[in-house]
């Protein structure tokens, strides 16, 4: 087994782990008169993903040849299992959702960059405002339910901040601070990606014009042809014949 083949292999159910995670995760939250039957099998999801997330840690670090820089490679990996022991950084295992994007993105730059900025955006979108309302609700702050949440992540993320609703515990404004930095870098991906598309309409549209000038170029030459061919034929001799001996 390899590192390649078993990451191809391993994406699909690591895809679906994580979003059975956020669903587990969410779900609680988001529901406040959820069965207490129903809350244990979100506790046992959350329990189980983390497991396998942290089998394919280890395993894919065993496959490495060169382990210490595959730990520099893959902080957020590591990270996503590392971390989330306290509730309010679990949330930091759907990361392994945004690096599972990658896999499945096609092997064009541009396609791939495409869905892993929207599958990035709405991932760290929901989970922030799930996450700042686990942290807000009950406290003496302006987000107590999930539209504020979401509001104020669609806010935050974009780098608006209007701060008519904002996190007040320590927990919300780590949460805060992790989705103000995640949207710095979404906004310079998508002003990235939109000069990286101008410029290549500009190159094409210049390509496209060289090509054209060059076939009007040949044309012209052609019928240059034509027309001396034919002054050659009114004039009584044939073209390309050698001149008369005198």
């Amino acid at each position: 087994m390899t590192l390649a083949r078993w990451e191809r292999l391993s994406s699909a159910p690591l895809a679906a782990a994580t979003l059975a995670f956020l669903v587990a995760y969410a779900w609680p939250i988001l529901d406040l008169s959820l069965d207490a039957r129903l809350r244990g099998l979100c506790n046992a999801v959350v329990v189980v993903t983390w497991v396998a997330f942290g089998l394919d840690v280890l395993l894919r670090l065993s496959l490495a040849t060169d382990r210490r820089r595959w730990l520099k490679q893959h902080p957020i990996d590591v990270l996503a299992v590392a971390l989330p022991v306290l509730r309010p950084l679990q949330l930091l295992r759907v990361l392994a959702l945004i690096t599972t994007l990658n896999r499945f993105a096609s092997t064009n730059l541009r396609g791939r960059v495409g869905l892993y900025l929207g599958g990035s955006i709405v991932v760290l979108t929901f989970v922030s405002a799930v996450a700042v309302l686990d942290a807000e609700r009950g406290s003496d702050g302006t987000i107590q339910t999930f539209g504020d949440a979401l509001w104020w992540a669609f806010a935050t993320l974009t780098t608006v901040g209007y701060g008519d609703v904002f996190p007040v515990t320590t927990t919300g404004r780590v949460v805060a601070v992790a989705l103000m930095m995640s949207g710095i870098a979404a906004l310079g991906v998508v002003t990235a990606s939109i000069a990286t598309w101008l410029i290549d309409q500009v190159s094409d549209e210049s390509k496209d014009a060289q090509a054209a000038t060059q076939e009007d170029v040949t044309e012209l030459r052609a019928e240059v042809a034509r027309l001396t061919a034919a002054i050659e034929q009114l004039a009584g001799r044939a073209p390309y014949d050698d001149e008369p001996e005198r």
